[in-house]
């Protein structure tokens, strides 16, 4: 009986799959879902089958990126990786991705697992599986009314790490929040960060501000952006701990140049990505993927050929360049922001702001992000759409950012055509969650379409 549930619930699932992609929907998450309510045993027997092993990355920003470069590397490398590749972090995405992997007789060729995972959700997720490794790149505040405050997702993730007793930990060591769970514990830790003073901080918000063992405010010798950094606590000596990954020699311009240390070792990477903060990414999948025996020699290459996901810093051609990318708290914005700040060229911004469930319905806090570094000569026209675009225009003002230049649009394909009017070089969109899959949508087919010729022609 449960070997008929098992294939009923593999071949509705697939089913699902193809009938959601032929409506043009992801169909990452739904067919899971039924699946477990077919055969609650499904994601449990499916992953028992990888051969060596699962590996979860967890964390606010960069899980997707993160976890994809993992795959890539394994990939490249010449394993079967079962992976969710498109986000889908809850734990019917999860299951979708192993069904998605099996055959419709239920058997699994994989070598290892590439799993992005909810911070919130690794607490069911582990209840089904049991992960080799567990990378957690960094916390920040992200969707209040959903985790609430930073140590509600902390908490989370302890549970979490109860129900894996076993498995490794890969933490971003320049993260006080991050390293503290390498803290006072039995098991096997390693640490990735950056070396070098880049001379990046801003004047922006710390999310672990204090000390999470005593309380007391953290001191820095450097630090990079938010939270992150060279810290120490004068009162009860937590400091960032040694990392066994560590990113020196940094080059930010033309792209990201600089090399891993591990063991004494050196390796150069020159990766033509845009964003800082992608060297934490490529750190941590380069940390897990030499952890689980891949060569450190190979990463630079394969890492240089990767394709990012949509919506991470994702360029269109529309008559000039047009850079999506995807910010949905204040951390990943002030970053975005940084990013588009380096680009000298004249340019034009749209912002897209909602307020759904999968965003978060509580958004003050893009009062937190600095959009006061936006006021600059070399940005023209700032174009707002999304539910609380009018949120987001009072928080422009606040900021010093002439009305004049900031236009309203409800619809966002007449967003993006005002936006590709103006008279910058380079167009930067910025998005939350929900907004993502749909402005990605509008813009590819505005790429395909002439409209924009004539648009562009017409602002000559």
């Amino acid at each position: 009986m449960n070997y008929i549930r098992r294939l009923l619930a593999i071949w509705i699932a697939k089913a699902t799959i193809i009938i959601s992609k032929i409506l043009g929907k992801k169909g990452s998450s739904a067919p899971g879902d039924i699946a477990l309510k077919i055969y609650p045993d499904i994601l449990s027997e499916l992953s028992s089958k990888v051969k060596k092993e699962i590996l979860i990355v967890c964390g606010t920003n960069g899980k997707t990126t993160t976890n994809n470069m993992l795959y890539s590397l394994f990939k490249e490398s010449g394993y079967r990786v079962v992976c969710n590749r498109v986000g889908a972090n809850m734990l019917g995405g999860v299951t979708t991705a192993f069904i998605d992997a099996a055959t419709l007789w239920g058997t699994l060729d994989a070598d290892y697992a590439c799993l992005e995972v909810d911070e919130a959700s690794a607490v069911r997720i582990f209840d089904h599986l049991s992960p080799s490794k567990i990378i957690i790149n960094n916390l920040f505040r992200d969707q209040l009314d959903r985790y609430g405050e930073i140590d509600i997702t902390i908490r989370l993730l302890d549970k979490a790490l109860e129900k894996a007793p076993k498995a490794q930990l890969i933490l971003n060591g320049d993260d006080p929040l991050t390293a503290r769970f390498g803290y006072n514990t039995k098991r096997t830790c390693y640490y990735f960060g950056i070396e070098d003073d880049v001379n990046m901080s801003l004047n922006e918000i710390k999310e672990g501000r204090f000390c999470t063992f005593c309380g007391k405010e953290l001191k820095y010798n450097y630090y990079h952006y938010s939270q992150l950094g060279d810290f120490y606590c004068e009162s009860c000596g937590f400091k960032r701990p040694k990392l066994d990954f560590k990113a020196v020699d940094v080059n930010l311009e033309d792209g990201l140049h600089f090399s891993i240390e591990h063991h004494g070792s050196i390796s150069s990477f020159n990766i033509q990505y845009k964003g800082f903060y992608n060297i934490y990414n490529i750190l941590a999948s380069v940390s897990a993927a030499v952890l689980s025996s891949i060569d450190i020699d190979s990463t630079g290459d394969i890492l240089d050929h990767y394709t990012p996901q949509i919506g991470r810093m994702e360029t269109f051609n529309l008559g000039k360049p047009v850079i999506l990318n995807l910010s949905k708290n204040p951390a990943g914005f002030n970053q975005a922001i940084s990013t588009f700040l380096q680009d000298n060229r004249p340019k034009d911004v749209l912002i897209v702001i909602n307020d759904n469930e999968q965003d978060g319905t509580d958004i003050s806090w893009i009062w937190d992000v600095d959009f006061e570094r936006m006021a600059v000569p070399n940005i023209s026209k700032y174009v707002l759409s999304g539910i609380r675009k009018e949120d987001v225009a009072v928080r422009l003002k606040y900021a010093g950012i002439p009305t004049p230049l900031v236009t309203t649009e409800d619809n966002i394909k007449s967003a993006l055509l005002d936006l590709i009017k103006g008279s910058g070089e380079v167009c930067y969109v910025l998005v939350n969650y929900t907004a993502l899959f749909h402005t990605q949508k509008v813009l590819k087919s505005l790429e395909r379409s002439r409209k924009w010729k004539t648009i562009t022609k017409n602002r000559r």
